[in-house]
């Protein structure tokens, strides 16, 4: 309980572990006088604490396995706190088997986000990261995420892949939407941040605050592009957390109060009203109430042959609105650097930064895809066009006109005359690809 000493590791070595011990009430000592302190005490070779929040209500079927995956990581400079929203099952049974190594609290709150800002609140971590209480983390990933932000410092917040399990905790198969980090493709393709894998520096809520607590089902998509817009995050290759999968899960549920949420996340980040995430998270339940909407009008329809009809429609409407965002379904760039024919970047206005610096490769494009002629779109005005003619690095670099409008964010589209794929040389890749891009950004 909030009773209990906390114990914060703040340096090992091969022959001593150093400890300090704060005794007494956890809110008796306030966030800003505890990072002062480690910041003035605390060597350069030690390292940061990790908070982590689970935010908990009637989960005792799934929260003891969340709780072994937090308590069971082999990072040592940890602090678990568990804000529950008074639960009536088996929660706070589990909770007080586990209370020597970890903090909870149960009263009633607001809702998810307003649980887990609770825990924010109170954690003393350096670096933090909420897991569901039915979710579960992977063996190593605190160590993973820590030692990428520490190599990193520049970085604020960082995510790798995951899986999804079933209700027994069996690994189904890769989160398939985890991609690396895009913002333009985060605002209007739809959230790819497996949320269990995500860990940030604390300091960032001092300057875009923590979740919105009206939201409820977007909440943190909303976050990851708070953080995009105004901070630098990063994409790690390692596998960290799980998703679970089930039937009272809340990421499953929600309908058209969930769609219509997200589609208010939509716009107030970005300017277009109806991007591919607004048809990518909006069809299903439009589809459902729709149908719904129609048995209930015409009751005497068979449900079954109504369900056949439902589907079928469903796949045909969906080929003919969706086939023009396909090419929009994969990653550009992909995890391994190529672009497809088309991609699209934001990035925050800077007044100090006004030149745009493109880097990429040609080295492994085939003859039959080269020339290439690459042109760069701002704000959808062509303010550039560069021609690739043969296998090497290249760069590209353009400065921007005053006049180019200043929103708060610059859009960037790269677009290529030539492409290729791979597989039609013999490759096992299928994938339509333009060059490789090893660094975009302004400076």
């Amino acid at each position: 309980m909030f009773e209990k000493r906390f114990e914060v590791d703040l340096a090992e070595s091969r022959s001593s572990r150093i400890c300090l011990l704060l005794p007494g009430r956890l809110p008796e000592i306030s966030s800003q006088e505890f990072h002062s302190f480690v910041a003035t005490h605390r060597s350069k070779t030690m390292r940061p604490l990790v908070s982590i929040v689970t935010p908990s209500f009637n989960q005792g079927r799934f929260i003891e396995e969340t709780i072994q995956s937090v308590l069971s990581q082999d990072y040592p400079y940890l602090e678990y706190i568990v804000v529950d929203g008074g639960s009536g099952d088996n929660t706070l049974e589990i909770l007080r088997k586990y209370e020597s190594r970890l903090r909870w609290i149960s009263e009633p709150d607001r809702g998810q986000s307003h649980a887990i800002n609770k825990g924010f609140r109170i954690a003393r971590g350096e670096i933090v990261a909420w897991l569901n209480s039915d979710d579960t983390y992977l063996p190593g990933a605190i160590s993973k995420a820590v030692d990428y932000l520490e190599k990193n410092p520049s970085l604020m917040m960082v995510y790798g892949e995951g899986y999804l399990i079933d209700e027994n905790g069996r690994v189904k198969c890769r989160f398939p939407a985890t991609e690396p980090f895009n913002l333009w493709r985060l605002i209007y393709y739809g959230d790819y941040i497996l949320q269990q894998t995500a860990f940030m520096r604390r300091q960032l809520f001092e300057h875009i605050g923590m979740l919105d607590e009206s939201l409820h089902y977007g909440m943190d998509w909303d976050l990851w592009i708070r953080i995009g817009k105004n901070f630098q995050m990063a994409y790690i290759p390692e596998y960290l957390g799980n998703l679970r999968e089930h039937s009272t899960a809340k990421t499953y549920g929600g309908g058209l109060r969930r769609f219509e949420e997200l589609v208010k996340i939509i716009r107030h980040h970005g300017n277009r009203r109806f991007p591919p995430a607004y048809f990518n998270y909006g069809w299903e339940p439009y589809q459902e109430a729709l149908l719904e909407k129609i048995h209930r009008s015409i009751p005497w329809l068979e449900l079954e042959w109504f369900s056949k009809a439902g589907s079928f429609l469903r796949k045909l409407i969906a080929y003919l609105i969706f086939k023009r965002i396909t090419k929009l379904s994969q990653p550009s760039p992909f995890a391994d650097g190529w672009l497809s024919d088309r991609a699209s970047f934001l990035f925050p206005q800077s007044k100090d930064k006004r030149t745009l610096r493109l880097i990429g490769s040609t080295q492994h494009v085939p003859d039959q895809a080269l020339p290439q002629t690459i042109k760069v779109l701002v704000n959808g005005k062509m303010v550039l066009q560069e021609k690739v003619s043969r296998q090497d690095h290249f760069e590209i670099t353009h400065l921007l006109s005053q006049e180019i409008p200043a929103p708060p964010l610059l859009e960037v589209t790269l677009r290529t005359n030539k492409s290729f794929v791979p597989s039609r040389f013999g490759v096992n890749d299928h994938r339509r690809l333009s060059f490789q891009l090893k660094e975009i950004n302004l400076v």
